[in-house]
């Protein structure tokens, strides 16, 4: 049915959300280059703008644009052979091979995308940076703040990559399980950031992005079948863990809402079912690491019945495990918050100003507020707003940043009254 051109506008922007991965990754595949499919993906929604208004969405949107994507990129190959005579060999080569594809075959082309962005012969921050822009369609901006780098030296390593990949010809197929593992920790890295940028976003107007975040465990979910190693289950579980409690992390104007406040009723308790399961099943294999670890410390949180019975002294013990497999001091500063809430603010804030002192985490906001929030709990009113304003300083995300600003507001004012 035909649409008017506003709704068949929106229409195609909602079909571009949820499937224009899908589309690309299936596009990369037939057509054999990321920059071509790329094109050809641009094509087949400008097409579809055009085209949808008139004569109506099709009942396969997925299926016409990966066909009109294809056969754009088939096109225009052949135009551009009058100047090149090769590309009239490509193109008919390309017909031949999309001609015997079926678009909805069994296996996930999402996932073979996966580990051919993570192959070995790609550095490791190029192997990420692609498949974060890629496979889930983040931002050379967005993922520039969770590799800490600039946009432009992000943008040079996508570059090169695609460039390593065409010029390697490196193959666009899931490998072989005896070369699976070796490529798995790039690709666990890849979903643990791309359910990071979604569960708790690194800038912006809201505090989580959903589509991310399921993206992150579908994906987690296909490796975790595929190759059911001890870390990709864990890393299935510490994604569902959290998931679950991700409505509950906003309010009604959404807001942020701390973990001991939040609405214990609003977690999804099937998730959090699956994930404590999974962490078990990780931690019996005794071959977990990073993420199954981490996955442990989520599970003591969702099966606590309250914020008060939760049990800091093996959330503590976990986090010296943690701290031995893997050093880091955001590590360090979760569990000094956790041993706070153990023996007490005093030996969490001795913890807090030796890695203040360090400087290692001196641009990450979440120390200054975990310092406010001890000093506040030891009476320390002027040293807590001053933390407070430093951690302002640094915040990027808008509802982290309203939170902050109440929680110094309420200590400015009772120090005023």
């Amino acid at each position: 049915m035909p649409l008017t051109g506003a709704f068949a506008t929106a229409r195609a922007e909602a079909i571009y959300r949820r499937e224009s991965r899908r589309v690309l990754a299936t596009l990369i595949r037939l057509l054999g280059d990321f920059d071509r499919a790329e094109e050809a993906l641009h094509d087949a929604f400008t097409a579809a703008l055009q085209q949808w208004p008139r004569d109506g969405v099709p009942d396969n949107p997925r299926a016409w644009l990966v066909s009109t994507g294809r056969f754009k990129a088939i096109d225009a190959l052949r135009r551009r052979a009058r100047f090149d005579a090769s590309l009239r060999l490509l193109a008919d080569q390309l017909e031949d091979v999309a001609d015997a594809v079926e678009v909805d075959e069994m296996e996930d082309d999402r996932l073979r995308l996966i580990f051919t962005c993570c192959h070995p012969a790609l550095p490791t921050q190029a192997r990420v940076a692609l498949t974060l822009r890629t496979v889930c369609d983040l931002s050379t901006e967005e993922i520039a703040r969770a590799f800490l780098a600039t946009p432009s030296t992000i943008a040079q390593r996508i570059v090169r990559a695609k460039a390593k990949i065409r010029e390697a010809q490196i193959p666009y197929r899931v490998p072989e399980r005896e070369a699976l593992a070796e490529r798995l920790d790039s690709v666990l890295q890849v979903l643990y950031l791309v359910f990071n940028e979604g569960y708790a976003a690194s800038a912006g107007t809201q505090l989580t992005r959903g589509d991310l975040c399921v993206e992150a465990i579908r994906l987690g979910r296909l490796l975790a079948e595929l190759l059911p190693e001890a870390e990709a289950i864990g890393l299935l579980a510490l994604m569902l863990l959290h998931d679950a409690r991700r409505a509950a992390r906003v309010d009604a104007a959404g807001e942020l809402v701390r973990l001991d406040e939040q609405d214990r009723g609003r977690w999804d308790a099937r998730q959090i079912d699956e994930g404590v399961r999974l962490v078990q099943r990780a931690l019996a294999s005794r071959r977990y690491g990073f993420y199954s670890l981490q996955a442990a410390i989520a599970a003591v949180h969702a099966e606590a019945p309250s914020a008060a019975q939760t049990d800091w002294a093996q959330i503590v013990g976990l986090y010296d495990v943690l701290l031995r497999v893997n050093p880091s001091p955001v590590i360090e500063l979760n569990r000094a918050v956790a041993l706070a809430m153990y023996r007490g603010p005093v030996a969490g804030l001795e913890l807090l100003d030796e890695l203040q002192a360090r400087g290692v985490l001196s641009d990450y906001h979440l120390l200054h507020a975990a310092r406010a929030d001890l000093l506040c709990r030891l009476q320390r009113p002027a040293e807590a707003c001053e933390a407070y304003r430093l951690a302002l300083q640094l915040v990027r995300l808008a509802p982290e940043r309203r939170f902050l600003q109440r929680q110094l507001a309420a200590l400015e004012n009772e120090g005023s009254g």
